[in-house]
């Protein structure tokens, strides 16, 4: 995607430092489509971070500095179900978190904040993506189930076979806590899941050489990354913003339980960009 905003989109890169530290890379800002836009490498340049230590909350916070508002993610996953063929695009709308080893919230010292994650991805930019997929030749489930592992190993087959009698549809190690940290940041997330393979509860043909499964893999991986970045162009192509009426935008709302009277002056001044607006005063 970076390189689609370097060349078609005039963009440029943007230092920005943030309390949870330096994003994956320099973000790109640029005009596409239109629409002003924003992208950030999850795995930085090169594809060097592994899921496990990408640094989320510093990616998310980036993004809320440039004053995003909306976030179109994309990832490779494993596809769990038959009918969702290696190739095809789906638009997750639950998930199921695994991770354990990522801090998955902005409020982990001197605020207590429990935020609304009963429907992890925003509805109302879920509809807008899905109303453009319907002018796409490529195959786009409207709904799936995410389930996000901490990797950066593959499941065992045992478990891939669990994570299908859970209700799993894809399996990806990246989603998660981005849509929660996207949540707390009030900003509406879509994720669409790139399967790139049957993952390991189907067995590959035993008959094909292991050089051969892997050029297919990598093929049906960009042959869904070119599918997902037509679809997020028709998605900026047919839409005048983001969700206008959300309740992403106002998730901080009632999940703030401290009292904010008394908050420590080093936290106010340090989470202000997040929970300014929900704060009895300016001082």
């Amino acid at each position: 995607m970076g390189d689609y905003l370097m060349k078609e989109g005039g963009g440029e890169r943007v230092d920005i430092s943030t309390p949870f530290g330096s994003p994956s890379c320099a973000p790109i800002v640029a005009r596409w489509e239109g629409k002003d836009v924003a992208f950030v490498a999850r795995h930085g340049e090169g594809h060097r971070l592994n899921p496990s230590v990408v640094p989320y909350r510093a990616n998310i916070w980036a993004m809320k500095a440039l004053g995003v508002e909306a976030i179109i993610a994309s990832g490779a996953t494993g596809s769990l179900r038959e009918d969702i063929e290696p190739g095809q695009l789906v638009l997750c709308d639950q998930v199921i978190d695994k991770t354990f080893r990522r801090a998955g919230t902005f409020f982990d010292e001197g605020l207590a904040v429990h935020v609304e994650m009963a429907e992890p991805f925003c509805p109302a930019l879920r509809q807008q993506i899905a109303a453009a997929g319907e002018h796409l030749e490529t195959t786009v489930h409207h709904a799936g189930t995410y389930v996000c592992m901490e990797g950066p190993q593959f499941s065992t087959r045992a478990e891939s076979h669990m994570h299908r009698q859970w209700g799993g549809d894809v399996i990806g190690m990246t989603c998660m806590p981005e849509a929660k940290l996207a949540r707390e940041a009030e900003i509406c997330y879509a994720m669409i899941a790139l399967p790139t393979d049957y993952d390991c509860w189907r067995p590959p043909d035993p008959n094909r050489a292991h050089d051969a499964l892997l050029r297919e893999i990598l093929g049906n991986l960009q042959r869904a990354t070119d599918a997902a970045v037509r679809l997020i162009r028709e998605t900026l192509r047919r839409i005048d913003g983001p969700p206008k009426e959300c309740g992403c935008r106002q998730s901080l709302r009632l999940a703030i339980w401290s009292d904010r009277s008394g908050l420590d002056p080093a936290v106010r001044k340090r989470l202000e960009p997040l929970i300014g607006r929900y704060l009895d005063d300016k001082k």
